[in-house]
């Protein structure tokens, strides 16, 4: 043997033990012990570290079936060889049931013991190995069971990461809704949502928004919303998965609160009866909800002062019209034809909203314009001009003081700017002076001339267009009205003061 093993031999009669003990002694290097009977043997196998072992079979206190039971139940890789003089199938089957890998008949042959070993340590690499691999595999299960629940914590997270990020791209209220339903079939294999608001009661609600999987399907399937979940959801005030009459939990119904007051019902349903709603759907659904709730609340809050405080200050705008008739409705002209140059640039529909608000209270400014100055029918002196020069200051000062429309303020404060910088009141010059500002310049001059002023009546169209054609590069950006010219040309309609404000 190339490695010394600590080898254990067994039996009850001295005589045996001996000769083994002589034997291995003489012939290897192995380390024998001897024990007497089982009791003796496992004091050997829990203190010492034991490689193999021979063992009677029949011996007092203990035998060698009961010992072998032993011997596995605490290492299973130390092999064990029987030695009995009476041997038996049963008792040979009882022992190989414990690890016993060889069966020995007394009187034993000593010359065969070196073999017996050399298969017993074969048995044990081959015990050990199997051992490994279990071990291992037991390990690889583990780790497959971690990530599994690991990977299903980063999706929820990915879930919960989707559904604030959508939510707060959401600028009013009416998208909102219409993210609640997109975002249900994102996070759930429902077929449709719908979101239903309350009225009075729950059998008064009608639908805002909708969500098919399907696009085939229209979405005024909306009206076939079983009254019954969301009468069930109103009156228990909590979510809800109801199954249908297979058994499976093909809709879910999620409260819509504010403050806990109940204002509406998303209802989700799956269509096919091979999928149903998860305990997990029920819960991001309900996230969705109560994160949706607080929005629409904010929402809610924001633009009912916008428009209160828009409609307001709109007043001052009115109030100034009023005060020339000859400029009534120049604001609503001016912010349609902005709005309309920023579409065709592709600017975004928050960009467009800001020039309509800004197009809308541009000259706001003018409130702080005496009438002797902005009534004048004549020639204004450079005085007088002056003062008149200072109304994009005192509008942008007006809105200023809201806090909320930072951009629409900077847009109303140079929109006299020139291309050249010789505009008011900063002197800013080319693409320095804000985008938006340098359209809203556009749209405002063409108006302007093509109505009739205090000071003068209103020019040709033809006239107007030459005119901003030869300041192109000087008082206007040369792209802008290169694309206002074009507009005009495709759509000239859009820029005639009758058709216009009825569009």
């Amino acid at each position: 043997m190339e490695n010394p093993l600590n080898i254990l031999i067994v039996d009850d009669e001295k005589p045996i033990l001996d000769i083994f003990r002589q034997y291995l002694e003489a012939t290897t290097s192995h380390t024998v012990y001897t024990a007497a009977n089982g009791s003796e043997a496992l004091d050997f196998v829990y203190k010492e570290n034991i490689d193999c072992c021979f063992m009677d079979l029949s011996m007092p206190v203990m035998d060698g079936i009961e010992l072998a039971q032993h011997i596995h139940r605490h290492d299973n890789t130390i092999p064990m060889a029987v030695m009995t003089g009476f041997p038996t199938i049963d008792n040979a089957i009882k022992t190989l049931k414990n690890g016993v890998v060889d069966f020995l008949t007394k009187p034993v042959d000593m010359a065969q013991i070196p073999l017996t070993i050399t298969r017993m340590m074969r048995e044990k690499s081959l015990l050990a190995n199997n051992i490994l691999l279990k071990e291992q595999a037991q390990k690889n299960e583990k780790l497959i069971k971690i990530n599994s629940e690991l990977q299903e914590k980063i999706n929820e997270v990915e879930i919960m990461n989707l559904i604030l990020q959508k939510l707060n791209q959401v600028g009013n209220s009416k998208d909102l809704f219409r993210m609640l339903v997109l975002l249900s079939g994102q996070v759930t294999l429902c077929d449709e949502a719908h979101c239903a608001i309350l009225y009075s009661d729950a059998n008064d609600y009608t639908t805002l928004a909708s969500y098919m999987r399907e696009q085939n399907l229209s979405a005024a399937n909306a009206d076939a919303i079983d009254s019954n979940i969301v009468e069930r959801v109103a009156r228990d005030d909590m979510p809800v998965i109801v199954k249908d009459v297979n058994g499976n939990d093909q809709t879910m119904g999620i409260p819509l609160k504010i403050r806990d007051n109940l204002f509406g019902v998303l209802v989700l349903c799956i269509n096919h009866n091979d999928a149903g709603f998860k305990e997990k759907d029920l819960y991001f659904m309900n996230f969705v909800a109560e994160k949706a709730a607080n929005l629409i609340e904010n929402l809610a809050l924001y633009e009912n002062i916008f428009e209160n405080l828009f409609a307001t200050l709109y007043a001052f705008v009115e109030t100034i019209e009023a005060r020339d008739s000859y400029t009534k409705q120049h604001s609503i002209r001016v912010s349609r034809y902005a709005m309309s140059m920023a579409q065709a640039m592709g600017c975004s529909q928050e960009d467009q909203d800001k020039l309509n608000v800004a197009g809308s209270l541009h000259d706001i400014g003018k409130i702080g314009i005496p009438d002797s100055i902005l009534l004048k029918p004549g020639r204004l002196t450079e005085e007088e001009y002056e003062v008149i020069k200072k109304h994009p200051e005192i509008a942008g000062n007006i809105i200023g003081h809201f806090g909320m429309w930072a951009d629409e303020r900077s847009i109303i404060r140079h929109h006299h700017e020139r291309y050249d910088g010789h505009g008011y009141p900063d002197g800013l010059n080319g693409e320095d002076i804000p985008l938006l500002s340098r359209i809203l310049s556009v749209a405002d001059v063409y108006d302007a001339l093509t109505t009739d002023r205090s000071y003068r009546k209103k020019m040709p169209e033809e006239k107007a267009l030459q005119i901003m054609r030869e300041n192109s590069g000087t008082q206007f950006d040369p792209k802008l009205i290169e694309l206002f010219l074009d507009l005009y040309d495709q759509n000239n309609h859009l820029f005639r003061r009758d058709i216009a404000l009825a569009s």
